[in-house]
């Protein structure tokens, strides 16, 4: 089974590069030819050349949710978030969105997708580091993501 990691975000906007920052200390532990270690600042349908062609993927991205404590992680899937197909801009499509249209254009897509997201606290202030509590979730994260990849490939 082909398997991604994807660590999402902007490695320049502080939080918003806990996904990324999580992907590299992933690869950095991992030595398995059935999974691809990635990160990418892409967004909207961008992310279909990242993710078409696995059987399963695995992403880490920062979110802002209304009452999320920062570096509070969630373990989730699509069926967990709510979208719309109705878009005026490429650049307004959400992951879950980008994911049915690759499956509308015939793009082979992962049939299990789990999305790891850390509750981000600053995502708009230029800085290469993390705010403390995101920080400290970064090693939180690489774990979860390590034991889903060790129970489904032993």
């Amino acid at each position: 089974m082909k398997t991604l990691v994807l660590g999402l975000g902007n490695p320049i906007l502080s939080d918003d590069s806990v996904g990324i920052k999580a992907a590299q200390e992933i690869g950095k532990r991992l030595n398995n030819p059935q999974i691809t270690v990635a990160e990418t600042s892409a967004a909207g349908l961008s992310l279909l050349d990242s993710i078409a062609g696995y059987d399963k993927a695995i992403i880490i991205d920062a979110v802002q949710t209304k009452n999320g404590k920062a570096g509070q992680i969630y373990r989730m899937g699509p069926e967990d978030f709510s979208y719309t197909k109705r878009f005026s801009s490429p650049h307004q499509i959400n992951l879950i969105t980008a994911l049915e249209v690759g499956k509308m254009l015939g793009l082979v897509m992962p049939q299990k997708i789990t999305i790891f997201a850390v509750e981000a606290k600053n995502v708009t202030n230029f800085g290469e580091q993390c705010t403390p509590k995101v920080e400290q979730a970064i090693p939180k994260v690489v774990e979860m993501v390590l034991q889903e990849l060790n129970a489904e490939n032993p």
